[in-house]
């Protein structure tokens, strides 16, 4: 079956009134890149069930090749799916009407170096039709946003990778969109840049956007993200909250303050009884970096097997 015959086969549009606060919907997605003769070459994506809701920040983690460029391409209408359907703000990814609602930092910006930093913002709010005093107090509102006020003159060829990430995030935000994705957000950024950038991050959920992030940074996703999903060799191998899935659910992890030494090597009811104050008893959480190996590990000794998280 040809992809173009796959997509007719679906319905362009979810008529549930309960998935109403879904922004990004995938529905069995998968892809197959194919070689000249139409032989399957790569098969990028396997059937990929997520949901992103509005509100909130979702990260989509996994190694060189798991299939998430894939993912953002197809959500994007940029690709086409082999089988299965993406639905952005309840329309097919294909549906270019939605891209207006859209802001997309890629993982490589490719903008006019010759341009400075207000004349690019200027440039891409052109391009959305966006009237000359409108354009002009929102072009000034990023450059600020994005901390670039002392150099918003400068020709971006003048720029370090920093700071044309910067200039970068705001071009996708031009428009004001409700969904923004970013491609790698942090990279180029020394410490108080990427601060910085999680903070906007944090900030842009604040204001109500949706916010899909890819990232190799894992203390990044964990810092900002609501929920994750993990892919590997373009399955679907975990997804769930961040804090749920970083909770060690065999652990308990006891703080208690006031405790003499004696008292130390006892448990809760000698707590109580010492007049200590119990601050916490709940499950250790460990790492996004040691839940991340650990699943990529199993899933190359196990493949086809999905870890399970809660959603």
């Amino acid at each position: 079956m040809s992809e173009s015959m796959t997509a007719d086969a679906l319905p362009e549009e979810t008529t549930d009134a309960s998935a109403s606060d879904v922004v990004v919907e995938t529905r069995n997605l998968s892809k197959v890149y194919r070689d000249f003769w139409g032989r399957q070459k790569v098969n990028a994506l396997k059937a990929l069930d997520l949901e992103v809701k509005q509100g909130e920040i979702f990260g989509l983690l996994g190694p060189n090749g798991s299939g998430k460029s894939t993912t953002i391409k197809l959500l994007l209408g940029l690709l086409f799916p082999t089988s299965g359907q993406a639905l952005v703000f309840n329309k097919d990814a294909s549906d270019v009407s939605k891209n207006e609602r859209i802001g997309y930092l890629p993982e490589e910006s490719y903008l006019y170096k010759f341009l400075s930093a207000t004349e690019t913002l200027d440039f891409y709010g052109r391009l959305f039709d966006m009237p000359a005093d409108v354009r002009r107090d929102r072009v000034n509102e990023l450059i600020s946003m994005v901390g670039l006020d002392w150099a918003k003159r400068r020709q971006l060829k003048e720029y370090s990778k920093g700071m044309t990430r910067r200039i970068g995030l705001a071009q996708a935000l031009i428009n004001d969109p409700e969904l923004i994705l970013l491609d790698e957000p942090t990279t180029g950024l020394d410490p108080i840049g990427t601060r910085e950038m999680k903070d906007l991050i944090i900030t842009l959920r604040e204001q109500g956007k949706t916010v899909l992030m890819c990232s190799h940074l894992l203390a990044d996703v964990q810092d900002v993200c609501d929920r994750i999903a993990i892919l590997h060799q373009g399955e679907l191998k975990e997804l769930g909250r961040v804090d749920s899935l970083l909770k060690v659910q065999d652990v308990t992890q006891m703080q208690a303050q006031g405790l003499s030494k004696e008292a130390e090597e006892k448990i809760r009811a000698i707590v109580a009884e010492d007049g200590g104050e119990l601050l916490s008893l709940e499950n250790p959480t460990t790492t996004l970096e040691e839940l991340f190996l650990s699943i990529v590990t199993d899933s190359e000794a196990r493949p086809g097997r999905r870890a399970q998280g809660d959603n």
